[in-house]
């Protein structure tokens, strides 16, 4: 009842009895009795039919999952796609079957979205615009796109959020997020994979997804992060944000003509492009993004890049953009130099240093990266391959219930996707050939005496301006009383239970042995009621020694066992 009472609306509460249904009927049924959520409808209600489709015994448990996330809708479809991302959680089968899911989502018509737009624009559409087609260009869960000409004759894209959109996602985040407690509660082997964690995090990126500004504020910056970087701003185009128009639930960006790679790819590489140097030239811009600004695309699948006209490539869709640190930036590059150098130790170190929140032996971590990076040994940079090397990475965190922090897991997300796009483009495409230069810029900038220097005087200022009122806390506490000192000691609290067991076995131990003394005394003691001629009392005690003798006995077998 916890989880009803959580609910909140009747809505929700019908959500939930879907879900129950989509699960039961792909064959789920197990998970849904352990996660309560049976007997909490039950008690709410409704009722849960448990017919389930013949032949679902043949697929294996992976395929269900998607089967029933596709059937859940979209913001269950997206879950999936993120966890498709994560091979640091999920094994190969996994992941590759959560990859197939896609998004389907049909358009709304136009004259649902007339009149949000027209309260977005401040007027309406008719007057903003030369002219609107009002036939979506595509459409997805989230928004829909459709082609218009501004009065200065502009080629324009209005990316318009669906309406209802945000309503029906933070619905089902609510209850993502009460079904990954009870998974976290109620299911034991589900709690490696952190499903509460997993959950802010995808609330997080499905928020800023839902805001539109958002995704624009994010163009806008690459574009001007492309700008410093002559090399990538000749090949790359950005399209441009008209701000004026622009809002939460709407974007207006210049449209770029051209043809997606995917569609090239589906059409068999139709006219004179050339693949590798189109593989070369998104390697390079998206590789300038991360190693170079730290802020990136972080989904550059084939349909979000566009080959036009003039041989430049268009990127599309910043809905999804990763950000990372110089220390990530730096640290990444060392785990490939590590793997390069066969450095265990240094490759390990990183590992800890990523999946901090586990308890790990870092003994048994290293002689684990000591027999993957062996496979590697004497491979120059220029031909590791990238993805074979992420996948060992992703084994290896697996086995020591290691998690990749979000931002880190985002990165290898899009190294295996631009690799695998790469190799679409072109068969003799290696990513880590695209590394070594951005590698070698920013290992010798962020090793440099000056960096350096920079980095330690910056420390040394914020101690400085903090260690007064420190000092000042301290002198407080002590004065007060009030200094303590915690010592985590986490296998005493076990050890001290077992010890206050083997107190009470030997007690009980000498209470049966002076029963056993005591009722053999009585036993020759005349007078008294008498039972098959032996004393009544001293008869029940001798039982009653027996009988907790026997216990005892059991007691410290079965201890013994566990």
């Amino acid at each position: 009842m916890v989880l009803i009472r959580a609910l909140g609306t009747a809505r929700d509460l019908g959500r939930l009895h879907e879900i129950v249904a989509v699960l039961v009927r792909h064959g789920l049924g197990d998970l849904v009795r352990r996660l309560g959520l049976v007997s909490a409808l039950e008690k709410a209600g409704r009722a849960v039919r448990w017919e389930v489709p013949e032949g679902l015994g043949s697929k294996p448990t992976e395929r269900h999952v998607r089967e029933a996330l596709e059937d859940l809708g979209p913001t269950f479809v997206k879950v999936g796609q993120m966890l498709a991302a994560r091979s640091d959680l999920l094994p190969e089968a996994w992941t590759d079957e959560l990859a197939r899911l896609h998004e389907q989502a049909a358009a709304v018509p136009f004259d649902e979205i007339r009149a949000q737009l027209t309260e977005d624009l401040g007027a309406p559409p008719e007057e903003v615009f030369d002219e609107l087609d009002e036939s979506p260009l595509a459409a997805a869960s989230i928004a829909q796109v459709h082609t218009a000409r501004l009065a200065d004759g502009t080629a324009v894209v209005l990316k318009v959020r669906r309406p209802g959109a945000r309503e029906k996602a933070e619905a089902d985040m609510r209850l993502l997020q009460r079904l990954a407690e009870a998974a976290e509660r109620e299911v034991p082997e589900l709690r490696r994979y952190r499903p509460r964690s997993l959950v802010r995090q995808f609330s997080s990126s499905l928020m800023h997804e839902l805001d539109l500004t958002i995704e624009a504020r994010s163009a806008e910056r690459v574009a001007e992060n492309m700008a410093e970087h002559p090399a990538t701003a000749v090949t790359v185009v950005v399209p441009r944000i008209h701000g004026r128009w622009s809002c939460e639930r709407l974007c207006v960006m210049d449209r770029l003509e051209g043809t997606s790679v995917a569609e090239w790819l589906r059409a068999g590489r139709p006219g004179e492009v050339d693949g590798a140097t189109v593989a070369r030239q998104g390697a390079d811009a998206v590789l300038s993004m991360v190693f170079e600004d730290g802020f990136y695309h972080a989904d550059p699948h084939p349909g979000n890049v566009l080959l036009l006209p003039d041989g430049r490539l268009g990127l599309l869709d910043f809905g999804m953009v990763g950000h990372l640190s110089m220390t990530r930036r730096t640290e990444f590059l060392e785990l490939l130099m590590g793997v390069v150098g066969a450095d265990a130790e240094q490759v390990a170190e990183i590992l800890v240093t990523w999946g901090h929140d586990g308890v790990v032996d870092e003994t048994a971590l290293t002689q684990d990266c000591a027999a993957f990076v062996d496979r590697y040994h004497g491979t120059p940079l220029q031909q590791l391959q990238a993805g074979a090397v992420l996948r060992d990475i992703a084994a290896v965190l697996r086995d020591h219930d290691l998690v990749l922090p979000n931002d880190v897991a985002m990165l290898l997300k899009v190294f295996v996707t631009l690799e695998g796009l790469g190799r679409e483009l072109d068969p003799d495409f290696v990513v880590s050939a695209h590394v070594e230069p951005f590698a070698r810029r920013l290992l010798r900038r962020a090793h440099s005496p000056w960096v350096i220097g920079m980095r330690v005087s910056r420390e040394l200022a914020r101690l400085a301006g903090t260690l007064p009122e420190d000092l000042r806390r301290l002198r407080t506490l002590v004065r007060r009383g009030r200094l303590g000192v915690d010592v985590g000691l986490g296998d005493l609290e076990g050890f001290g239970a077992r010890l206050s067991s083997a107190a009470n076995r030997v007690t009980i131990g000498m209470i049966t042995a002076a029963l056993i003394v005591g009722t053999s005394i009585s036993l020759t003691i005349p007078g008294g009621p008498r039972l098959w001629g032996l004393p009544v009392f001293g008869l029940f005690g001798f039982v009653s020694s027996v009988v907790v003798g026997l216990w005892l006995l059991w007691s410290i077998a079965r201890s013994t066992r566990r």
